[in-house]
């Protein structure tokens, strides 16, 4: 499921599962287009195992592969506006994107790993850091900024979606995961 060419659009493509010990996570490359050109926003992208699926609440697998639009989120753990602005590891609310249109999965966020689990935070989540091999966990610290970087890239693309403090459709703004490793 290639992107579109229009828009600003997260392709995330699934390469390798990593396992270290009794822990696994799901790696892959992303990159940020808009309008189809790519802005220089890219890493690595750490999901839960798989396979995908969409179809059971709470399953903790990750997301089907797909295109999710893309949500301001308001929640008391993630925000896209207003999160802590702190030196401090893990401190709340830390910044995070809502994907909607997830199926019977709800929550699906973008957001940093974070302590106590910095290899993955995720129960079907996504944590964006810099390319890692299999035994080295996230660092909390650039995961966030990754996160900052891709609001900061989607307010200046989409500005009005950034006014209410409430979950906002972002138009033209999507996640587009590709791949079943």
């Amino acid at each position: 499921m290639p992107i579109t060419g229009e828009g600003w659009e997260l392709l995330v493509e699934r390469q390798v599962v990593h396992r270290h010990g009794d822990r696994g996570r799901t790696a892959g490359e992303y990159r940020v287009f808009r309008d189809g050109r790519a802005t220089g926003l890219a890493g690595m992208m750490c999901e839960s195992l798989g396979p995908g699926d969409n179809a059971v609440p709470d399953t903790g697998l990750r997301l089907a592969p797909g295109t999710y639009p893309l949500s301001t989120h308001f929640g008391q753990r993630y925000r896209t506006i207003g999160y802590a602005a702190t030196g401090i590891v893990g401190v709340e609310p830390m910044p995070g994107l809502l994907l909607t249109g997830t199926g019977n999965r709800t929550a699906i966020v973008l957001h940093p790993a974070h302590p106590p689990t910095l290899y993955l935070s995720s129960v079907g989540c996504l944590n964006p850091t810099r390319p890692l091999p299999a035994s080295h966990d996230i660092d909390f610290f650039e995961s966030r900024a990754r996160v900052i970087a891709l609001i900061d890239s989607l307010r200046a693309f989409a500005p009005a979606a950034f006014v209410p403090a409430e979950n906002t459709p972002i138009p033209g703004a999507s996640v587009v995961i590709e791949g079943e490793p």
